[in-house]
């Protein structure tokens, strides 16, 4: 089931586009709000499943032009580590705001009043679509680099190393340096089937591992890297590779 959050709030307009939207598929499921509170409670109600998608009316008081109650939530939303690339599509009559909701929040859409069920229709279908892809499912890490997020897929990795007051993303067609991040703290979000701690400073996918050296203690990676197998770790290495 695709739960998304509806913040609207004229209560007419409201219960017009949770029809809409819930009219798309018997698979989704609107959860309309018309207030920056009920929003908020809806957002840390823990006994629900998480949301797949949030629709945001940016001015929540009509009798305030520059009121945006929408991207104060919106920001709540990013916040969280698990809402940091959930679509957010943003409703409103202000087009100004067009370029804040696009590069602070990093929007999915964004639809200027009046819209037509027909847009609705559109924009719901692609997120449902979307969801249904393989890459939803894959498993991933959000980093977070010069005040951007960078969602980083676990299949990507190939392993990552300790530098000084970091970490060193090692991609299959790239580095990462991320400042302020530690082995240990990513240890806490890595699948622990996958990535192996080879040494103090490194870790390794198990899945791009290409031939161990235990004589001299060195791993060789597919993309050609190598890495060391520090002391401490050497019984856990074959342990869990079984040599």
């Amino acid at each position: 089931m695709t739960r998304i959050l509806i913040l609207e709030d004229s209560k007419d307009c409201l219960n017009a586009v949770t029809v809409m939207v819930e009219r798309v598929s018997g698979h989704v499921r609107a959860v309309p709000v018309n207030s920056l509170e009920e929003a908020r409670a809806a957002l840390n109600d823990g006994a629900q499943p998480p949301f797949q998608a949030f629709l945001l009316d940016i001015n929540l008081d009509i009798d305030d032009n520059e009121d945006i109650s929408g991207i104060t939530f919106a920001q709540e939303v990013r916040m969280r580590k698990e809402y940091a690339f959930t679509p957010i599509i943003m409703i409103t009559s202000l087009a100004n705001m067009e370029l804040t909701a696009y590069r602070e929040l990093h929007c999915y859409q964004y639809l200027v009043k009046p819209y037509n069920e027909e847009d609705i229709q559109k924009l719901i279908g692609k997120l449902l679509f979307l969801s249904q892809q393989g890459e939803a499912r894959d498993t991933f890490v959000v980093v977070r680099k010069d005040g951007i997020n960078y969602k980083l897929f676990c299949k990507d990795i190939v392993c990552i190393k300790a530098i000084p007051r970091g970490v060193d993303f090692v991609l299959l067609k790239e580095d990462l340096k991320v400042l302020y991040l530690s082995i240990r703290q990513l240890l806490e979000k890595l699948p622990s089937d996958k990535f192996l701690q080879v040494h103090r400073m490194c870790v390794v996918n198990q899945d791009y591992i290409d031939y161990v050296d235990t004589v001299n203690g060195l791993i060789s990676m597919k993309n050609g890297e190598q890495v060391e197998i520090g002391i401490t770790y050497k019984n856990e290495v074959r342990k869990k590779l079984r040599i």
